[in-house]
């Protein structure tokens, strides 16, 4: 978290990440070229360059779609998540890189601007055999261009957090325009089926992986309740981890039930910076810590920690014979509530409220 907005100040975890990054690109890159002058040595070393860019930055883009299913179904993956951002930037930058030597190989020995001979060279829009597919790389790098240069935090809170979720789920079209770049382009071209393949199979993945934490999510909420006027019996109290919560779905929400030190508070499970799941994060420090990109909350008001202004609605709770009952009806955003205090857990009454 930070309350100004100033020159981003890379920990030890980011600058390790970041050296990865460019580590494996340059590696990725080595290797591409290397294996491209050993299969291929009629292409130019111009040509084997312009393809490693275009392939490492599709691939990119597949392992940053695939970052947030993959922390849905495995926590192991939230560090990834953690730095999806830099991940993303790192996507831009190579295939600019890969456009920038696009534009200088094939328009810029004539006598237009190399942009503007882009959009005009090919207008063939009927054909499938001669698809004018380098203006559908174009329109997609222009997405990538708009997600890296909104993706700091200044960005999320001037544009507000549902035009910045909006402009960022655009990497979606982004991903579909450079499918049909691929395919329009570089199978028109190759004979080997193994181009294809690749294609296809790496499609059927974010497709398959989506769809799969997808699922996941939606077995998870059943909803206990659709009226809205009595408290729900939604677990036991044995069943909440301590330190964590279980989220539930009342009434077409869902709530992070808290058990901690002796106590319950239930609230909203979704955090406000990026709508990350705050039921999926643990308590440090007396305050809720969203596993995504740390923000915190005080339990038993949603408030995040002075100086910090983000709260998040709460939800009224109890404990009865054991069993965890949460009011389904929210609370404005940052309201107090005491917690439900457990039976036999560093003095807690039997109820609470």
């Amino acid at each position: 978290m930070s309350l100004g907005y100033g020159a981003v100040g890379w920990n030890r975890q980011k600058r390790i990440y970041d050296r990865l990054i460019v580590g494996g690109i340059l590696a990725y890159l080595g290797v591409f070229i290397a294996l491209g002058l050993a299969l291929f040595p009629e292409a130019t070393l111009e040509t084997i360059l312009l393809r490693g860019l275009g392939t490492c930055a599709f691939l990119l883009l597949h392992i940053v779609l695939s970052i947030g299913p993959l922390a849905r179904l495995d926590a192991r993956f939230l560090p990834w998540l953690y730095n999806r951002r830099h991940l993303g930037v790192s996507t831009f930058v190579v295939g600019l890189f890969h456009a920038v030597f696009s534009l200088v190989q094939f328009h810029a020995l004539g006598d237009e601007n190399p942009l503007v001979s882009v959009l005009v060279s090919n207008t063939r829009w009927s054909s499938v055999s001669s698809f004018p597919f380098q203006q559908l790389g174009l329109a997609a790098l222009a997405i990538l261009f708009l997600m890296a240069a909104t993706s700091h935090d200044f960005w999320l809170k001037n544009l507000t957090a549902p035009v910045w979720k909006a402009l960022h789920m655009s990497v979606y079209v982004a991903y579909g325009l450079l499918v049909m770049h691929v395919a329009l382009g570089v199978l028109q071209t190759e004979t080997n089926p193994l181009y294809a393949i690749v294609l296809c199979a790496g499609v059927a993945w974010i497709v398959g992986v989506h769809l799969l934490a997808g699922w996941r999510e939606k077995s998870r909420d059943v909803d206990l309740v659709r009226a809205r006027d009595e408290f729900v019996d939604v677990c036991a109290v044995d069943e909440i981890p301590e330190k964590r919560a279980r989220v539930v779905m009342l009434a077409g929400e869902r709530v992070a039930v808290f058990r901690y030190d002796g106590k319950i508070s239930a609230l909203s499970n979704v955090c406000q910076h990026q709508n990350g799941p705050l039921g999926e994060g643990r308590i440090i420090d007396g305050a809720i810590t969203c596993p995504w990109h740390g923000f915190q909350y005080k339990p038993d008001c949603g408030r995040a920690p002075e100086p910090f202004t983000e709260r998040v609605p709460t939800f009224r709770s109890r404990v009865v014979a054991g069993r965890v009952q949460v009011d389904p009806r929210p609370l404005a955003a940052g309201a107090h509530v005491e917690p439900a205090l457990i039976a036999g857990e560093q003095g807690g009454e039997r109820n609470g409220s």
